[in-house]
């Protein structure tokens, strides 16, 4: 049986777990803050520190925020910043982030066959039902996006920098920043304003709503959505590390 390690990153923390091939946890999932500032060096030397207190695994997943191509960043919206989400850029940092390879890298300090993606793409993995056109956006520090279709992993499209009104981008709009400025009520109505204006974008057979902040969504602003959007449980970042290794490519 291979067991696979798995680490969300996120612009605030860290976490991680092993994982069998079934997908269930076989060890309580850990947690780190995610150091600032964050070169590459060190965001390798955090994963790896996290990967030695959890059981042994033969492959690792790991899901980060950001444009991805075949595990080199091509952007990453948060650790570019000085002192985390929504700080001063640094332009040192963006321009070591810029083209980084994160899966040899991985891969090398792991020792182990590693996989990187963008972390809505890997928690997609973990709930899609692998029918139809399936949208999947998580709700944290700002707005991860993964589209599949009929089960495969369509090319990524990072709508979280996209512009949406007043001069903010979705990260932005929906983002953990503006959920406590403005209090969950007025926050999930905003959530619900974006998930109808991407409707006719997407046309999507079903839209899975994940991400730490999802479960805070108000029932009545879910209700409204419709039969078609689906609350996910924020696990399923570090679960759908196994069924990531299995996703094909749609054409």
């Amino acid at each position: 049986m291979a067991f696979t390690l798995t680490i969300d990153c996120g612009g605030g923390g860290i976490k991680g777990s092993v994982l069998d091939e079934a997908g269930t946890m076989r060890a309580q999932p850990l947690r780190v803050p995610t150091p600032y500032p964050l070169p590459p060096d060190l965001f390798v030397k955090t994963l790896t520190q996290l990967g030695e207190r959890l059981p042994a695994h033969d492959r690792v997943t790991v899901g980060m925020p950001g444009m991805l191509r075949h595990g080199v960043v091509v952007a990453t919206p948060h650790y570019i910043t000085r002192s985390g989400p929504r700080t001063k850029i640094d332009p040192e940092l963006q321009e070591a982030w810029f083209g980084f390879d994160a899966r040899t890298a991985l891969e090398d300090a792991f020792g182990r066959p590693t996989l990187v993606l963008n972390d809505a793409e890997v928690h997609g993995a973990g709930v899609v039902a692998g029918a139809g056109c399936e949208l999947v956006l998580t709700l944290g520090t700002g707005l991860g996006c993964a589209l599949f279709d009929g089960g495969a992993l369509a090319p990524h499209l990072e709508m979280s920098q996209a512009p949406v009104r007043w001069g903010m981008s979705y990260d932005t709009y929906i983002g953990e920043h503006e959920r406590r400025r403005l209090g969950d009520a007025l926050w999930s109505r905003r959530v619900r304003n974006v998930v109808e204006g991407l409707r006719p974008v997407f046309l999507w057979d079903r839209l899975y709503l994940g991400g730490g902040n999802s479960r805070l969504i108000t029932a009545t602003q879910l209700a409204r959505m419709g039969d078609d959007v689906v609350v996910v449980p924020n696990t399923a970042g570090i679960v759908g590390g196994v069924r990531a290794w299995t996703l094909g490519t749609a054409r």
